[in-house]
């Protein structure tokens, strides 16, 4: 399939702690991401807010920026209820919407939802093929809004080149960007998210980055991935080696940053998604701030 319909530039906010901001907070941070020039702001779901609302007020908070979920959970709402969202929030804010979905991780749907997660792959074919034929009988958007996967292994970044319109990669490297690009064919999106850290001491950059990374450390979904690009058992070891931080998360100045984002269009991204780690849950508006001329001048 082509690229969605909405553009999202080539470099964008990656945020999932928008959700420990108060709402009022929450409105000025999308502000401040669309003031600073990039071209989306990603949200998460997971046990916080609900992503569709949540798109709602920041979008209704802004007038250009492109709102892309990072991603929602499809065991969290059925096809027709999915659909439903998209195509609401697409005919509100035209061309400002993508939806980013995905089939999460066994903790969260097995364990918090109680869901079935036997057949993770399966149950996406399915879904999309339902999403494709369910009932929405209001107003919808003009043309379709299209749709990313959160893809990873082969088989599931095939499927979002052939039923949707690229794929998320999370949690994952340039050289994967590169791998993905080649498995999915020139003409899906593509845009990975990006870890970075604004520091440039080694050990208090690994720190920070390890602080960060720690959450998905144990995920079976981000380990398999990372092994089948060379990735072993020593590298999850003490947090985490340095041969894993410093693949995962790109540390040191602005220059240095942007030179790993470069890495990912250079391998085949169309768009990445930054995602800055911090001490605390406090919206990172400095860091926003200072690498965005590096950023959006690479």
């Amino acid at each position: 399939m082509s690229k969605p319909a909405v553009d999202i530039g080539r470099i964008g906010i990656w945020y999932g702690g928008v959700d420990a901001l108060p709402t009022p907070e929450a409105r000025r941070a999308a502000q401040v991401v669309e003031e600073l020039g990039f071209g989306a702001m990603w949200i998460a779901e997971a046990v916080g807010r609900d992503p569709f609302v949540s798109a709602a007020v920041l979008l209704s908070a802004t007038e250009r920026l492109a709102l892309a979920t990072g991603i929602a959970n499809i065991y969290a709402r059925d096809p027709m209820t999915m659909a439903a969202g998209q195509k609401t929030l697409a005919e509100a804010f035209p061309n400002r919407f993508l939806l980013g979905l995905g089939v999460s991780h066994g903790h969260l749907v097995a364990g918090v939802r109680k869901h079935d997660y036997s057949k993770p792959y399966s149950y996406m074919v399915e879904y999309l093929a339902r999403m494709d034929k369910a009932l929405f009988m209001a107003k919808g958007p003009d043309s379709d809004p299209g749709r990313l996967l959160a893809a990873l292994g082969p088989k599931m970044l095939e499927l979002s080149a052939t039923a949707a319109n690229g794929s998320h990669p999370y949690f994952t490297t340039a050289d994967h960007t590169h791998l993905a690009r080649e498995v999915m064919g020139p003409d899906a999106l593509l845009a990975p998210e990006q870890m970075v850290v604004l520091e440039t001491d080694p050990t208090e950059a690994r720190r920070i980055a390890r602080a960060g990374m720690k959450i998905y450390l144990n995920l079976p979904n981000y380990y398999n991935n990372l092994a089948r690009i060379g990735f072993d058992e020593s590298d999850w070891t003490n947090g985490g080696s340095d041969r894993l931080v410093d693949a995962i998360v790109a540390w040191g100045t602005e220059e240095q940053i942007a030179a790993r984002v470069k890495e990912h269009h250079d391998a085949g991204a169309d768009h990445v998604c930054v995602q800055v780690l911090a001490e605390d849950l406090a919206m990172p508006e400095s860091q926003w701030r200072r690498l965005a001329p590096a950023l959006l001048t690479n």
